[in-house]
């Protein structure tokens, strides 16, 4: 089907760009057998302290000009201690002074409401904290915390009054049942956005695979799409290797994306993803309203 043939129903008017800093790298010390950060792997990734504001507040320009209206500001770690939130609050302070109309969102592991209640004060919007998998399936893919704390922290930043970003990531060897619970459990919870991602093997961790197809990972986002109809699906990591190209994407009903690189990963290119959605006629939002 060519690009102007594409009438699809389910492809959307208007698409959200979101772009990634990933403000503290590879110290995490939990086990997750699918997470390149973990420390218990010897992942060939980029390890770092804590960025410089500087080098954030270069990067979330980076992401206005290339159209992002979201910048997720991530750390690695089971959660946002003291170390954590301190460094938060201080860099959404710095950022704020610029005043590049980003909304700003955290990702920063296991968090109380209280803690998450400081950071809406500081100038965040949103916090991204994703199930990951089933509730099942999730205790044999991780061992030192559990899916339960997950699900409270998701909770917690809908009481707190930030935008729930919350999702996870498929093709881990979880069953078609995990993957229906999975969803069941985002449905239950209602998150604003739903972020999309799939199994990027890589050579150190201990899952080997991905293990879902390419028409597999079209199905899951059109499910996501009609059991979440009022919530944004992203589709984040491992876009690349399991659809051939944006217009895929957005015929299954997500309407949003990563833009630029992701974690640990490399991305498309920013300027060939904008030219494909404008190639496809779809307005690219210029805030998380949609205007």
């Amino acid at each position: 089907m060519s690009v102007s043939s594409v009438k699809q129903e389910s492809m959307p008017k208007t698409i959200y760009l979101c772009a990634i800093s990933n403000v503290l790298s590879g110290s995490c010390k939990e086990d997750c057998s699918f997470c390149t950060q973990s420390s218990k792997y010897k992942t060939d990734i980029q390890r770092y302290n804590f960025k410089s504001p500087a080098t954030v507040i270069e990067e979330a320009k980076k992401a206005k000009a290339n159209k992002a209206i979201g910048f997720c500001l991530v750390t690695s770690g089971a959660g946002l201690d003291k170390k954590r939130k301190t460094y938060m609050l201080n860099l959404l302070e710095e950022l704020q002074k610029e005043e590049l109309e980003l909304n700003f969102i955290g990702c920063n592991g296991l968090a109380s409401l209280d803690d998450l209640k400081e950071l809406k004060k500081a100038g965040l919007g949103s916090y991204n904290h994703n199930l990951e998998s089933s509730k099942d399936y999730y205790k044999k893919i991780c061992s030192t915390h559990s899916w339960d704390e997950r699900y409270k922290t998701a909770q917690a930043v809908k009481e707190s009054g930030l935008k729930l970003c919350s999702g996870g990531i498929f093709g881990m060897g979880e069953s078609e049942k995990d993957r229906e619970d999975f969803i069941n459990s985002l449905a239950e919870l209602k998150p604003d956005s739903v972020a999309v991602n799939f199994y990027v093997p890589n050579p150190a961790l201990p899952l080997k695979q991905n293990t879902i197809t390419k028409n597999q990972a079209k199905e899951i986002v059109s499910e996501i799409k009609i059991r979440l109809p009022k919530s944004r699906i992203m589709i984040a990591g491992g876009r690349e290797y399991m659809f051939d190209n944006l217009e895929e994407v957005f015929e299954c009903g997500a309407n949003s994306i990563v833009i630029g690189d992701y974690l640990t990963t490399k991305g498309e290119k920013e300027d060939k993803d904008i030219k494909m959605i404008e190639k496809l006629g779809l307005k690219i939002a210029k805030s998380c309203d949609g205007a």
